[in-house]
C-alpha cells in the first residue's frame, strides 16, 4: 500500500481556488489549515472574512467562518471571542480592509488587546476593486487612482502596520513574513503557529505577509514573487517587531 506524503489539510474544503493564477492568499489559506490541523484547534475556530479579494474564504475553510462589513473583522472577531473565549479566533485582512476603511478598528482592537489574531495581507493595493491605492502602495507604484505613481507629497507615505501595531503596548506578538519564497513560506507558517499558541495564551497577536498581486501589478507570478524580494521587502522588511 502505497504511503501518503502530501495531502489536503482537513481543514481545507474540496472547493477550487477563484484567486488569480500564483496569488498568496491560497498559499496563505493552507498554512492555516495546516497549523489548524497540527494543533487539532479544527472544531475550537472560528475565522472572520473580510470584504476584499478573500471575501469568500468561508468556501475554503472547512470550520466556521464569519463575514464582516469592510474593514470591521477585527470587530466582529472581538464579539465572537468575548462571547466564546476559549474558541481560536481570527481576522484574516487585506490592506485595503485593514489598513484603511478598518484602521479605526484595526488600531483599537490591538490596543484593547484583544485575544485575537489577525492575519493581515499586505499586496500593496486594493486588489479585487481593480488595484487602486492603499495605505501600503509604494512610492511611486502606478495604481488605478496613481497613474503617474504614489507621490508622498499628496498621497503620503506607505503605512508600515506591524511596526505601528507592535508600538501598543497590549500587543503580545508582531511580525512581518513573506510567501514569495520557500524560506519566507516556511517562516511564515511558523509565525502563524506562534501567532495562534499565544492567542491561547490570552494574547492579541498579529502576522503581516507580503503577498503579490501579479494581475494589477502587470507581471506574471514568478516576476510578481521577485519584486516582493527585491522591491516590497526593502520598504516592509521582514521580522519580528514584538514578542
Amino acid at each position: 500500500m502505497a504511503e501518503i506524503i502530501f495531502d489536503r489539510p482537513k481543514s481545507m474544503t474540496q472547493a477550487p481556488f477563484h484567486y488569480c493564477p500564483g496569488c498568496g492568499h491560497s498559499v496563505i489559506h493552507r498554512l492555516i489549515c495546516e497549523v489548524i490541523d497540527e494543533l487539532d484547534l479544527r472544531e475550537k475556530t472560528i475565522a472572520v472574512a473580510p470584504v476584499g479579494c478573500a471575501v469568500l474564504a468561508y468556501d475554503y475553510f472547512d470550520f466556521d467562518v464569519s463575514e464582516a462589513a469592510h474593514g470591521r473583522a477585527a470587530a466582529v472577531a472581538t464579539g465572537i471571542k468575548r462571547v466564546h473565549p476559549d474558541k481560536l479566533v481570527i481576522s484574516y485582512q487585506g490592506d485595503g480592509d485593514l489598513a484603511s476603511i478598518g484602521m479605526a478598528e484595526t488600531i483599537h482592537t490591538a490596543n484593547r488587546g484583544e485575544k485575537i489574531t489577525v492575519i493581515f495581507v499586505n499586496n500593496t493595493n486594493y486588489g479585487m476593486t481593480g488595484g487602486q491605492m492603499a495605505p501600503t502602495t509604494l512610492v511611486g507604484q502606478v495604481t488605478a487612482t496613481t497613474p503617474k505613481g504614489r507621490n508622498p507629497e499628496t498621497e503620503g507615505y506607505p503605512i508600515r502596520m506591524a511596526e505601528m501595531i507592535a508600538s501598543l503596548q497590549a500587543v503580545k506578538y508582531s511580525v512581518r513574513t513573506s510567501v514569495a519564497d520557500f524560506k519566507g513560506i516556511v517562516q511564515t507558517k511558523k509565525a502563524i503557529k506562534k501567532a495562534f499558541e499565544l492567542q491561547l495564551n490570552g494574547g492579541y497577536s498579529f502576522v503581516e505577509i507580503l503577498s503579490n498581486c501579479s494581475t494589477n501589478w502587470g507581471m506574471n507570478p514568478v516576476d510578481a514573487n521577485k519584486h516582493i524580494v527585491e522591491k516590497v521587502a526593502e520598504y516592509f522588511p521582514l521580522g519580528t517587531f514584538k514578542e
